[in-house]
C-alpha cells in the first residue's frame, strides 16, 4: 500500500494551491471568496491556537497525535431530550448512541466550496497518527467528557444518558477524508470487534484504501461514497481537489463499492442549488455503477464557513430535491423510501428485497449491540452510571 501523504496528496496542474482558494461559483458565475487559508509553518498540524478554536465550536481534538476530532451530533443532544431520531433510524442508528468522530481533522484530498469546515492547511498531513485502537479509545472518552452537562438536565433520561456513555455506533464523517487515515481499515476492525456499527463517509478519491478493506475482508456496517460532480471539469469546479484525475479516482471508488458484499452500501449526492445541481440523469449513471443498496440526496444547508462562500439561496428547497430524485429515480429504478425535511434528505431503496435485507440487518446489529455493549434495559445501574458521569 502506498503512502498516500507522499504520492497521492499533491496539487493538480488545473486547480488552485491551497493558499490561493479564494473563488467561489454559483450559477456558473465566479464570485469573490471572502475566506482565505491560512499558512502554518509549524510542524505540528493542530497548534494549541488551533485546539482553543476546535473546543470553541464544540470538538474535542484527542489522542497523542491530535488529529482525531470529536463532537456531539445535534440529534444525538435532541435524541437525548425528546427521545427522536434521524433520518438514519432507517439504518437501525439510535441517534443518543452514536459517536460522531474524525481520525483526519482538517486533513483532506479536496476544498468543496460548500463545506461548513474552515480551511487551514487542508492538504497538508498530520506529523503523527495514532493506532486504531487509541483512536476508538479516545473518541470514547471525549465522548463522555462532552456528554457530562446532560446528567444535570431535568429533561434527560438517566438510562437513556447511560446509552449515550455506551456508544453503539460509530460515524466516521466529521471531517477531512477518513480514508487518508493509514489504520483506517484497522479502526472500522477494531470498532466492529467491540459490538458498535461501524459508519464510514469517504469523498471516494482514495479507491486504494476501499480495495484494503475487501483484500483484508473487513467491511463497515454503512459505507457513504459522497458524489459532487459528474465529469471532471465539474469536480474541478465544486471540489478544489489536491490530487490529479480526481473524477477517475471516484468512478474507479465506485466500481470498486460495487465489490461490497456485506457493507450497507450508499450513494449520497450533496445538492447544492446553481453549484452542481444538474444532470440528474448522469448522476443517476454514475451511481449505477456502484449498484448500491441506497441512494441519498442530501440538501446543501447554508452554515459555517460555506456561509463566506455561497449565498443562502445555494440552499435548494424541499421540492427541489424531490423532484431531482424523481428523476433519478426514473432513471435507476430505486423506489423513494424517506424524506425527512428537518436533515433535507431523500432516501432511495435499490427494491423491496434490499429493503429487507435491511431490515435484516437492523435485528442483527441490535442483537450484537445487546450482547457485547448492553442497553439500559438489560445492563443499566446506578453506580456504573455515577461512575461514568464523574458522579461516584
Amino acid at each position: 500500500m502506498q503512502s498516500f501523504d507522499k504520492t497521492v496528496i499533491k496539487h493538480s496542474k488545473t486547480s488552485p494551491k491551497p493558499l490561493q482558494f479564494c473563488t467561489k461559483f454559483f450559477n456558473n458565475q465566479r464570485i469573490p471568496c471572502q475566506v482565505q487559508m491560512e499558512n502554518q509553518e509549524q510542524d505540528q498540524k493542530i497548534t494549541e491556537d488551533t485546539l482553543k478554536q476546535y473546543w470553541k465550536s464544540g470538538y474535542k481534538i484527542v489522542g497523542p497525535g491530535k488529529h482525531t476530532g470529536v463532537e456531539v451530533c445535534r440529534w444525538a443532544k435532541k435524541a437525548l431530550k425528546t427521545g427522536k431520531y434521524c433520518y438514519k433510524a432507517l439504518y437501525g442508528v439510535k441517534s443518543h448512541r452514536c459517536l460522531q468522530m474524525t481520525p483526519t481533522v482538517d486533513y483532506c484530498t479536496l476544498s468543496c466550496v460548500f463545506c461548513w469546515r474552515r480551511f487551514v492547511d487542508r492538504s497538508k498531513a498530520h506529523k503523527q497518527w495514532d493506532d486504531a485502537k487509541t483512536v476508538l479509545d479516545e473518541a470514547i472518552k471525549a465522548q463522555r467528557q462532552l456528554l457530562i452537562g446532560f446528567g444535570g438536565n431535568r429533561l434527560v433520561d438517566k438510562k437513556l444518558l447511560w446509552e449515550a456513555l455506551h456508544p453503539a455506533h460509530v460515524a466516521i464523517s466529521l471531517d477531512g477524508e477518513p480514508t487518508l487515515y493509514p489504520y483506517i481499515v484497522s479502526l472500522v476492525e477494531e470498532i466492529l470487534a467491540r459490538g458498535m456499527t461501524a459508519f464510514l463517509v469517504t469523498n471516494g478519491t482514495i479507491p486504494e484504501r476501499l480495495q484494503e478493506f475487501l483484500q483484508r475482508n473487513v467491511e463497515p456496517t454503512n459505507l457513504y461514497l459522497s458524489l459532487y460532480a459528474t465529469n471532471q471539469e465539474d469536480y474541478e469546479r465544486v471540489t478544489h481537489p489536491f490530487i490529479r484525475n480526481v473524477f477517475k479516482r471516484v468512478v474507479k471508488s465506485l466500481e470498486v463499492l460495487k465489490l461490497f458484499k456485506k457493507a450497507r452500501t450508499i450513494i449520497r449526492l450533496t445538492m447544492v442549488k446553481g453549484l452542481n445541481m444538474q444532470h440528474p440523469e448522469e448522476f443517476a449513471n454514475l451511481a449505477l455503477k456502484a449498484n448500491p443498496w441506497f441512494i441519498e440526496l442530501k440538501g446543501f444547508t447554508w452554515t459555517g464557513a460555506a456561509m463566506q462562500r455561497l449565498p443562502r439561496q445555494a440552499m435548494p428547497t424541499m421540492q427541489e430535491l424531490n423532484d431531482f430524485a424523481k428523476i433519478i429515480s426514473e432513471v435507476t429504478g430505486y423506489k423513494i423510501k424517506a424524506r425527512d425535511a428537518y436533515s433535507r434528505v431523500v432516501v432511495m431503496v435499490r427494491d423491496q428485497e434490499t429493503w429487507n435485507k435491511n431490515l435484516e440487518l437492523i435485528k442483527l446489529q441490535d442483537e450484537v449491540i445487546k450482547q457485547k455493549i448492553g442497553t439500559a434495559d438489560t445492563s443499566f445501574n446506578e453506580k456504573d452510571f455515577k461512575l461514568l458521569h464523574g458522579k461516584a
